[in-house]
């Protein structure tokens, strides 16, 4: 069986594939029209991606395709319609970095309440400010609202339980269980907004999410209160956090993942949140760490000798309606 992956693999990953017996074609570079030239070329069964886009082109050029892996835990980067119509089965790896992006959280929440990246700034200028960044309200007793409580929003529930914050969450399925294992509470969405003193959303991209905090949310919020967003671009409407920032309707904000992104061989950023006071923001990371990127390889790769020796889809998230 052949197998292509075009975008950034752990070596240990490929190596393992090669054991299974697998023809292994490995180019990270490949994207857009290149991408979908080496797929009629090569003819692989199975595609591997991260944040690669495959589009619709890309099936029809690749009639061999049975399978895409997305070796993360999202899969809006992949026309799934397109390749339900042509018959490719789309599996993912979720909760394999659910940790990853927690500790990120977790990082983003305490710098935010610390004002760390301010204090590193000033020094690094010379400027010593101790009365002003002595001000911190501290994690302790603040309450967190989070928006999507599955893994990684559980993750992230966990370790906020650590520091005795205050626990809210809204989803769509109530979580009984994990209510009383970290004395959650499930309330409203709207409570979220107006309770918490810190907000962090850990949804799925796409349309129904687009903008789910936008500026009438925002002003729902405490003038206290950081919201955050480690999930997908586009949860939160950038323009109207910065308008909520530059008049001080809210006290900061941390960003992992952005409306605009550069793409992968790309140096510059030019998303004009970067400029908006009072936000934070990493280079959608949450995901990359080392260990996290071991374990989402090592299921790629149960997902991928599963189907070669059982013809079986892991974790698939589609029902083609033909071939596959």
């Amino acid at each position: 069986m052949k197998v292509l992956i075009a975008d950034k693999f752990e070596a240990h990953g490929v190596d393992a594939l090669k054991a299974a017996g697998c023809e292994v074609l490995v180019d990270s570079e490949l994207k857009d029209k290149a991408l979908a030239e080496a797929i009629k070329k090569h003819t692989p069964q199975v595609l591997v991606v991260r944040s690669t886009k495959v589009t619709g082109d890309m099936f029809d050029n690749g009639s061999s395709l049975k399978m895409v892996v997305r070796a993360g835990s999202g899969y809006d980067t992949i026309d799934v319609n397109a390749a339900t119509e042509r018959g490719v089965r789309v599996t993912n790896c979720p909760g394999m970095n659910s940790v990853a992006v927690a500790e990120l959280t977790l990082g983003l929440m305490i710098a935010l309440d610390r004002k760390i990246v301010d204090e590193t700034d000033d020094l690094r200028r010379g400027v010593w400010n101790k009365k002003e960044y002595s001000k911190a309200r501290g994690l302790k007793d603040s309450t967190l609202g989070i928006v999507g409580l599955g893994r990684i929003g559980y993750e992230v529930a966990r370790r906020a339980k650590a520091f005795e914050m205050k626990l809210l969450y809204c989803d769509v399925i109530a979580r009984p269980e994990v209510e009383k294992e970290l004395g959650m509470r499930r309330v409203t969405f709207e409570d979220i907004l107006r309770e918490s003193d810190f907000v962090t959303v850990h949804v799925p991209g796409g349309g129904d999410t687009k903008h789910l905090i936008g500026a009438k949310e925002l002003a729902t919020m405490k003038p206290t209160a950081f919201v955050l967003n480690c999930s997908r671009g586009g949860v939160i409407d950038e323009t109207a956090l910065g308008e909520a920032l530059k008049s001080n309707k809210l006290a900061g904000a941390a960003l992992d993942v952005y409306e605009i992104e550069p793409g992968a061989n790309d140096k510059e950023f030019k998303d004009p949140v970067a400029k908006v006071p009072h936000l934070y923001g990493t280079h959608h990371v949450g995901a990359s760490t080392e260990q996290a990127q071991k374990a989402v390889a090592d299921e790629a790769v149960r997902i991928i000798k599963t189907y070669k020796d059982t013809g079986q889809f892991l974790n698939c998230v589609n029902m083609p309606k033909a071939g596959g």
